[in-house]
């Protein structure tokens, strides 16, 4: 499996980001994992299941990452998910988490020099904190 048809009508490869339950994501094939994952035991297909994972762009290779049996179950799930975001709405992203304290600067900047956004740039450093802080 080298492309997963999102959704949306989307292909994407395991290199293309987009966004799943309001985070950036990346889908992964089953094969190309190295190991099992943690909710093999817990809710979830089992690991010989599993046909993709959905990976959290900064959080993922771990518990974080979704296991799904096939395309079927994605789109039982997909609801209200928004699939592939043009760097301008990601921008928009980033600016509406940067305001959401679930989110740390660390982690905002590590995803949007991922995403390859300008904002990664000027987002980072103490003054930077400080303007956003204050609106």
């Amino acid at each position: 499996m080298d492309t997963l048809e999102l959704p949306t009508g989307e292909t994407v490869t395991p290199e293309d980001v987009f966004c799943y339950e309001g985070y950036p994501y990346r889908f992964l094939p089953a094969e190309a994992r190295d190991g099992t994952t943690a909710r093999a035991e817990g809710p979830g297909p089992g690991p010989d299941e599993v046909s993709f994972y959905l990976v959290p762009l900064h959080w993922g290779g771990g518990d974080m990452d979704v296991p799904f049996p096939d395309r079927a179950a994605l789109v039982e799930q997909w609801e209200d998910a928004r699939g592939v975001l043009t760097d301008a709405e990601w921008e928009d992203w980033l600016a509406e988490a940067r305001a959401d304290d679930r989110f740390d600067d660390a982690e905002l900047d590590a995803i949007a020099a991922e995403l390859g956004l300008a904002e990664a740039r000027a987002a980072s450093g103490l003054l930077a904190r400080v303007r956003r802080l204050l609106g």
